[in-house]
């Protein structure tokens, strides 16, 4: 198998990105609670994971890329590093158009499922792998792996703490493969359970 190029992302990117996430996640157990038609979610993911790249993780500048033979996106990651920590509040103003057309009448679900997230994060400085997808046909084939070990050299490199939170119950043991542990369960009244998993610094 050809070694996957991972490269950082840019703001060129937004696009690529959002709809390889969009594709990633269309079947995820807590975006499909957050928009159950599945037409609807298939048009809104695009337009709510470019919002959240444009105006929060690509300008914390620590989002990858892992690139197919043809020089296009096969997979993404969005971090934030530790010296980020959650959006500033003009960056969470700045989401809120891009937010209220991708999840329309269902936008108070969306921030009830942020509203959880920020509430459980750690305090702790560490860089938090907000979303990690492959873009289903190329799932298997080691995009995700090749964006995880990227990142997590440089985590390793600075004797830093990693942080992600799980939608998917499926997902645990890939992540448990990197050293990532489930620390305890949350969730959403009325909806699907997210699983907390922290790395520890090494």
């Amino acid at each position: 198998m050809a070694t996957i190029v991972v490269r950082k992302a840019a703001r060129h990117d937004v696009d690529a990105a959002a709809r390889t996430l969009a594709a990633a996640f269309q079947h995820d157990p807590v975006m499909s609670w957050i928009l159950p038609d599945p037409d609807r979610r298939a048009a809104g993911l695009p337009r709510f994971f470019a919002t959240m790249a444009r105006h929060v993780f690509l300008p914390a500048d620590a989002s990858d890329l892992a690139l197919r033979p043809a020089d296009t996106a096969g997979g993404v990651a969005l971090w934030t590093p530790p010296h980020r920590g959650n959006p500033s509040t003009p960056a969470e103003l700045r989401t809120l158009p891009g937010i209220l057309r991708a999840f329309g009448r269902r936008a108070l679900a969306g921030k009830q499922v942020g509203d959880l997230l920020k509430k459980h994060h750690p305090t702790e400085p560490h860089w938090y792998l907000a979303m990690l997808g492959s873009a289903p046909d190329v799932r298997g084939e080691g995009y995700g792996s090749a964006l995880l070990h990227s990142r997590l050299d440089r985590v390793d490199a600075e004797h830093a703490v990693a942080y992600l939170e799980s939608s998917n119950p499926v997902n645990i043991p890939y992540y448990e493969r990197f050293g990532f542990v489930v620390t305890g369960e949350l969730r959403i009244p009325g909806g699907p359970t997210l699983w907390p998993m922290l790395r520890a610094a090494r």
